[in-house]
C-alpha cells in the first residue's frame, strides 16, 4: 500500500465529486497526505468547502481560492499555502478550458482570441503553477496534468482544447527538463473520456464512450478512480524513474488501430 502521510498536496481543477481532480484528492488523501484544494473563484466556494468536509473525514485538508489565468492569484495562494506549509510533495492541474463556439464550431474557424484563451488556462497555467510551487518543494515530488488522446488524434468537436492538449504534453517535457535537477517530476495523465461537468462542452459525447466500448482491448470505458489509482502511484516513490511522459487510462484504447 501506497504511503504518503507527512506529505502535502495542492490541487487545481476540483469542480464536484464526479470531477478527475476529486478522484485523485480522494485516493492521495485515502493514503495519508494533507491536501490543499484550491478552487476557482468566491462562486465555486460552497462547492469547494463542501468536498473539503467530506475529504476531511479522511484526514487534513483546507481549500484556498485561486485563478490559475491570474499570476498575482497564484502567487498569493501559494504564499497562504507556505505559511502553513513550508514544504510541499504534489501539485495535481486538472485545469482545462475553451470557450463553448471554439469547441461547436468548424475548426478552421476557430477565433484568435478563443485560441489565446484555450492555449493561457489549459497550458500556459501548468508552467505559472509549476514556477510558484517549485520553491516550496524542496523535497523534490511529482507535478502531474491531466491530457486526452486528442492531443494526437482528431476527435469530433474537440478542435483546439485538442491543439492545447498536445501543447500541454509538450510543455510537461520542457517543465521536465527544467525541473528534474531539483528532483521534481512532471507527469501527465492521459485519461479515457468520462462524464464529468467539463465533458458536458464536447458535442456528441456520447460518441467517444461508444468508440471506447467497440475498440478499446478492455471493451469499456475507464472510471474516475482508475485515474486516481495512476495519480497515486505517480505522486509517489514508486514512480521515482519516470518523468516527462504521457500514461495512458483509457482502457487501451490509444493502442487500437480500428
Amino acid at each position: 500500500m501506497i504511503d504518503m502521510k507527512g506529505k502535502v498536496a495542492v490541487v487545481f481543477g476540483l469542480a464536484n465529486k464526479r470531477s478527475i481532480a476529486y478522484a485523485i484528492a480522494e485516493k492521495l488523501s485515502d493514503a495519508g497526505a494533507t491536501l490543499v484544494l484550491c478552487y476557482q473563484n468566491e462562486r465555486l466556494r460552497e462547492e469547494a468547502e463542501d468536498l473539503i468536509e467530506s475529504l476531511s473525514q479522511k484526514g487534513a485538508a483546507r481549500a484556498i481560492q485561486c485563478d490559475v489565468s491570474v499570476d498575482a492569484e497564484i502567487d498569493a495562494a501559494f504564499a497562504k499555502i507556505a505559511e502553513t506549509f513550508p514544504v510541499i510533495h504534489t501539485v495535481v492541474h486538472s485545469v482545462a478550458f475553451a470557450p463553448q463556439d471554439a469547441m461547436k464550431s468548424d475548426f478552421l474557424m476557430t477565433k484568435r482570441d478563443d485560441f489565446r484563451i484555450a492555449h493561457d488556462v489549459s497550458v500556459y497555467s501548468l508552467i505559472a503553477v509549476s514556477r510558484a510551487a517549485a520553491p516550496l518543494m524542496t523535497e523534490g515530488g511529482s507535478i502531474m496534468t491531466l491530457t486526452y488522446y486528442g492531443s494526437q488524434k482528431t476527435f469530433p468537436h474537440y478542435n483546439v482544447m485538442g491543439v492545447a492538449k498536445a501543447a500541454l504534453e509538450a510543455t510537461v517535457r520542457y517543465l521536465a527538463t527544467s525541473l528534474g535537477e531539483k528532483g521534481i517530476r512532471v507527469h501527465a495523465i492521459s485519461a479515457g473520456p468520462i462524464k464529468t461537468l467539463a465533458a458536458r462542452g464536447v458535442a456528441d459525447f456520447s460518441v467517444l464512450l461508444d468508440a471506447v466500448t467497440a475498440r478499446a482491448p478492455l471493451h469499456r470505458n475507464i472510471e474516475q478512480q482508475e485515474v486516481g489509482k495512476v495519480a497515486l502511484f505517480l505522486a509517489s516513490d514508486l514512480s521515482s524513474g519516470m518523468t516527462g511522459g504521457v500514461t495512458f487510462v483509457d482502457c487501451g484504447f490509444n493502442i487500437s488501430g480500428i
